[in-house]
């Protein structure tokens, strides 16, 4: 890998007009005072790698479940999936993984398979590391059925500072293990509901990364 390549990653199309909307302010505080324009590029800066967009190296076991964004495992416990996803009302391991600002925020599929249900429901923006997050916030929920015909779901929060949720998938659509389908805009939050008799290889404050970290191992 060449030196620039470890610095400037792909910025993914979602955040080129913020960049833009920063860079705009930065000119405009530049010409206020040098010292707030500065202040300018360090936020253009910032706001162009929350938008980053590195490829993964997504592992070539069949049977493992992926994490779907970076951050750190902040919750494991059971809990009931939402209701809008139309699954059985009965509790399965959920891991939480939480993305601080500073985290890539393109969120990828756990696992291979196809896209069931796609549920969105707006609520309320609380801090995305809190359990009540999970009930309250803003959420959009994506089922997939794995070739077994196991349902894997994973739920985008939306957290204090984020105030949108995107989703680049949709029903019947045909999900590979590690692709993108979403980003949360500024701080979130992603759960990911483990089949039923599937224990997380994670522990509470992990790190991961998306589509590399593997997150449980699916039995063969």
């Amino acid at each position: 890998m060449k030196m620039h390549e470890t610095f400037l990653k792909p910025m993914h199309p979602e955040g080129r007009r913020f960049v833009a909307i920063f860079a705009a302010v930065t000119l405009v505080l530049f010409l206020i005072a040098d010292e707030l324009g500065w202040i300018g590029v360090g936020l253009t800066i910032w706001c162009y790698y929350f938008f980053r967009d590195p490829e993964r190296v997504v592992p070539e076991r069949p049977n493992v479940i992926v994490s779907p964004a970076d951050g750190i495992v902040s919750l494991i416990e059971p809990v009931v999936p939402p209701s809008e996803l139309g699954l059985p009302d009965t509790p399965l391991t959920r891991v939480s993984v939480f993305m601080s600002v500073f985290d890539c925020h393109i969120n990828r599929a756990p696992v291979a398979g196809t896209v069931r249900t796609v549920a969105y429901r707006p609520g309320k923006f609380l801090n995305a590391s809190l359990d009540k997050a999970s009930a309250d916030n803003e959420r959009n929920g994506v089922v997939i059925e794995m070739a077994d015909g196991r349902l894997l779901p994973v739920v985008q929060i939306a957290g204090l500072v984020a105030r949108r949720i995107v989703c680049f998938t949709g029903e019947g659509a045909s999900l590979s293990r590690g692709e993108r389908f979403g980003l949360i805009r500024f701080g979130s939050r992603l759960d990911v509901y483990l089949p039923e008799g599937i224990a997380p290889q994670v522990r509470v404050g992990q790190t991961m990364i998306a589509g590399e970290t593997v997150l449980a191992e699916l039995d063969p």
